[in-house]
């Protein structure tokens, strides 16, 4: 990895929403997932800034210049009995990789968590990504043999609801 470049991990800003709006649409593209984006900006201005806040943000700034994101939330260990972060988007915009941004925004998540108090830290990483893959594992990270993922939505989780 080449030696970072300088960088600033600031919290975004209810300001910042366009910005991460164009960074979650860049994720999107990059993961081949662009017609799964149906977030507004609305929504994430009323989500990451309204009465009541379901997640957090961190920029990444190069002189200024916003390089990439970090996207996470606090989820709960009942094993454990303390909370842990969910990382739900790593993004680091194309022209800037391999510098250290990503690496910087991963362990400024990690310190928040440390910070707080939580049990674990943990993400999703795609199987075909073996760059991100490769990425997590040089910071010790490790899938979580045993699990897979479920989900529920749209009609099925509207029934489900019912």
């Amino acid at each position: 990895m080449e030696a970072r470049s300088e960088v600033d991990i600031v919290p975004a800003t209810v300001a910042d929403v366009p910005m991460i709006f164009q960074l979650i649409r860049e994720l999107a593209e990059y993961e081949r997932l662009t017609h799964e984006v149906v977030a507004t900006e609305e929504q994430l201005r009323e989500h990451l800034f309204g009465a009541r806040r379901y997640a957090e943000v961190v920029l990444a700034k190069s002189h200024g210049e916003v390089v990439g994101f970090a996207l996470f939330f606090h989820n709960y260990s009942t094993f454990k009995g303390r909370p842990g972060i969910y990382l739900e988007d790593l993004y680091v915009r194309a022209q800037h990789r391999g510098q250290g941004y990503g690496a910087a925004l991963l362990r400024h998540v990690a310190r928040i968590a440390v910070s707080r108090g939580c049990a674990r830290f943990e993400w999703s990483v795609l199987d075909w990504n073996q760059r991100a893959i490769d990425f997590y594992r040089s910071f010790g990270a490790a899938p979580v043999d045993g699990w897979t993922i479920y989900r529920v939505t749209g009609d099925a989780l509207a029934k489900l609801g019912s």
